[in-house]
């Protein structure tokens, strides 16, 4: 097996499973997925094709600095204080067209586009989101995690809340 084609099979592997956690809504298995110093942003679309280019300086629709700040939102979820995501919506997200660039042996980036289908039980009705993705990947004692998660999303009109598990 090529370098290349492992890459693809370990990059597709990690998105697939994160996924899948988020669906199953297994929340501490879906952190794990981080590394500790993880970014985790979603710029805000400053035009029809420009998007936000600095989190600490311009609108972000969704930054944490941190797993922390993952850590964070997890626990209000989880907590019900979150009014927004409770009940959490039912969740299914597509990873496809995924793409390793920039391998080496301890880091490769990953792009891919994904869909989310959610159905939110408060108002009966379901919402369709979809964008890119781009995960920078780092090999850890734990295997490979995400350094850095970049996601755009391309349908930005929110007719309802938006969350780390819409996207």
């Amino acid at each position: 097996m090529t370098d290349l084609v492992k890459a693809l099979a370990e990059a597709s592997q990690l998105l697939y499973r994160e996924a899948y956690y988020l669906d199953a809504q297994r929340w501490d298995e879906w952190l794990a997925l981080f590394t500790e110093e993880c970014e985790y942003w979603m710029p805000a679309w400053k035009g029809e094709h420009e998007l936000t280019e600095n989190p600490k300086r311009e609108v972000s629709l969704i930054y944490y600095s941190t797993r922390a700040g993952l850590e964070d939102r997890v626990w209000r979820i989880r907590s019900g204080q979150s009014i927004a995501s409770t009940p959490v919506p039912r969740t299914t997200h597509t990873v496809n067209n995924i793409l390793v660039e920039d391998v080496t042996a301890d880091s490769m980036i990953a792009l891919s586009t994904w869909t989310a289908h959610c159905f939110f039980h408060k108002t009966n009705k379901s919402e369709v989101f979809y964008g890119d993705y781009r995960h920078t990947l780092c090999r850890t004692d734990a295997g490979w995690q995400i350094a850095r998660k970049y996601v755009v999303l391309k349908n930005d009109y929110v007719p309802t809340m938006l969350d780390i598990y819409n996207v």
